[in-house]
């Protein structure tokens, strides 16, 4: 079985699309046909019955930690309440992201990301350190070419590389940390305590910092000593320029101090200095001059800061799919999607195999089927589905009156050699449809 580091375990096709392909193979009779279909619709049902057992777990835990919800608490939560349910929200999250076929950005990479240079030339930061948890996950790591405006009508292209989904689940810590960094929880555009959840698609690695709620920008160093330099440059002549009134101005503050010898040594005529219309001249003439030019050096860097603040509007305006529950909402579906094409896959070869096949076999079986009839390269997870199938066990009986002895068998078995051991259709149909009719008990008489 090989395995790729360029390629993910992603499908980036329907599940109606994979049957659909499957049945248009040829390998299939038209009796086996009609039943391989019947397979894959009972299959579909029962794993959206099982993911939305999973969303009502979510649901019921993640209401203490949704920044938006309406829904009031009515008992009170112990600490160990409050900690079970925050773990069951972060496992139903790894548990979905996974079975979706995302995979984990680890915080060394995020933070690799937040130090590149961004599109917008200003300085980013991030406090990790206001997160109980940071968790991260992405699918298509891919590079894209985009046209970037310099000066008037030309343009550059640039190479960047991109995430073509990121998710991102932030669990800010309790009020009484922000306390005690002497801020305002009122001034922050976020709720402690609360976890966070963003969804997001086509955001630049660079960008990265946009999708956190605390982001800050300052100065880079260059921004710094072009904005330095040049003010102290043009600061100098202006200086020289308006020197006459700043000693004006000086002798006039001593005067009001009663320092007359101080004034003798900046040999200003008296006149001047006691008329106190040229003083008001000379002040205001050196303050409008200063405050011109501080005001031209600060408008550069605010324009700046507008355009970063652009930039975070547009990704988070254009670039979003969903916000806190919603993310979970739409998690719940790709889950489901992954985990019912990646079964059908591997049920279809096996079904269809002229010989019998070992899991590293089938893995090639399928990524060779998926180039030859797509022209898609995948790293199929052979293990997941194989668990899946092995796990889904139940009776297989000719006769009602025989199923309290019958026996419970899995979908799939091995040999002693290793090789895959599926049930026939019409077994594998009775199997899934034995747990579907078993998920509740509420009737007396049991099947």
């Amino acid at each position: 079985m090989a395995t790729y580091e360029n390629r993910e375990a992603f499908i980036p096709y329907r599940r109606r699309d994979i049957i659909r392909l499957c049945l248009e193979d040829g390998q299939l009779n038209s009796f086996d046909t009609k039943k391989f279909q019947d397979f894959c619709h009972i299959l579909s049902a029962y794993y959206h019955f099982s993911f939305h057992q999973t969303m009502e777990i979510i649901k019921d835990n993640y209401v203490q930690f949704n920044p938006n919800t309406d829904i009031k608490i009515i008992n009170k939560l112990t600490p160990e309440q409050y900690d079970e349910m925050e773990s069951q929200v972060v496992n139903k999250f790894h548990h979905i992201l996974e079975r979706a076929n995302y995979i984990s950005l680890p915080r060394s990479i995020i933070k690799k990301a937040l130090e590149t240079k961004s599109l917008i030339n200003l300085k980013s930061e991030v406090n990790f350190d206001d997160f109980d948890r940071c968790l991260c996950y992405y699918r298509g790591d891919t590079i894209k070419k985009i046209s970037i405006k310099k000066f008037l009508f030309w343009r550059q292209e640039k190479t960047i590389e991109i995430f073509e989904r990121i998710v991102l689940l932030i669990k800010f810590k309790e009020a009484a940390y922000f306390h005690g960094k002497k801020i305002k929880v009122k001034d922050l555009n976020f709720t402690p305590g609360k976890m966070y959840l963003y969804f997001y698609k086509d955001i630049p690695k660079s960008d990265i910092d946009l999708l956190f709620p605390n982001v800050t920008t300052s100065m880079t160093w260059k921004d710094r000593l072009l904005f330095g330099i040049p003010a102290i440059g043009a600061a100098i002549p202006l200086i020289l320029r308006a020197l006459p009134n700043i000693l004006l101005l000086i002798a006039a503050i001593l005067i009001f101090l009663n320092a007359q010898p101080l004034v003798e040594d900046l040999d200003i005529e008296q006149s001047k200095v006691r008329d106190l219309m040229p003083v008001l001249v000379a002040t205001l003439s050196l303050g409008m001059a200063l405050g011109g030019f501080a005001f031209k050096q600060y408008s550069k860097y605010k324009s700046k800061k507008i355009q970063f603040q652009k930039k975070v509007s547009d990704t988070l305006f254009f670039s979003n799919l969903a916000n806190n529950d919603g993310v979970f909402q739409m998690l719940i579906d790709l889950a489901e999607e992954e985990e019912c094409k990646e079964i059908i896959l591997v049920y279809y070869h096996l079904l269809t195999s002229p010989v019998p096949l070992t899991p590293e076999q089938l893995d090639s079986r399928v990524e060779e089927w998926m180039e030859k009839k797509l022209g898609t390269t995948i790293n199929f997870d052979i293990h997941g589905p194989l668990d899946n199938l092995a796990n889904i066990r139940g009776k297989v009986h000719q006769n009602c009156n025989e199923v309290e002895n019958t026996p419970e068998v899995p979908l799939l078995t091995y040999d002693e050699q290793g090789y895959c051991q599926l049930l026939s259709l019409d077994d594998s149909k009775a199997v899934i449809d034995y747990v579907w009719d078993n998920a509740f008990k509420y009737n007396a008489i049991a099947l």
